[in-house]
């Protein structure tokens, strides 16, 4: 996930950005299982915040993008 640390990295401490399965290009099934234990526990560098946006595929809710903040973790 190199392109996932080059995202987070860009962003200063504090700043609020979103992250979507497009940017990572990763199918949204793929993408809902990262994002709900990014949600649980925070992801590298960041912390989910607000509602994520989900997408229905299959008749399937699935997370397809969040909105994070950066925090001082290392990533």
């Amino acid at each position: 996930m190199a392109k996932l640390e080059d995202i987070v990295r860009k962003q200063k401490t504090g700043a609020t950005f979103v992250i979507s399965a497009q940017m990572l290009q990763m199918s949204p099934r793929d993408f809902d299982a990262i994002a709900q234990a990014w949600d649980d526990d925070g992801g590298p560098g960041f912390n989910v915040t607000g509602v994520p946006f989900r997408v229905v595929v299959d008749d399937e809710f699935l997370i397809s993008r969040v909105t994070v903040v950066r925090t001082t973790a290392e990533v």
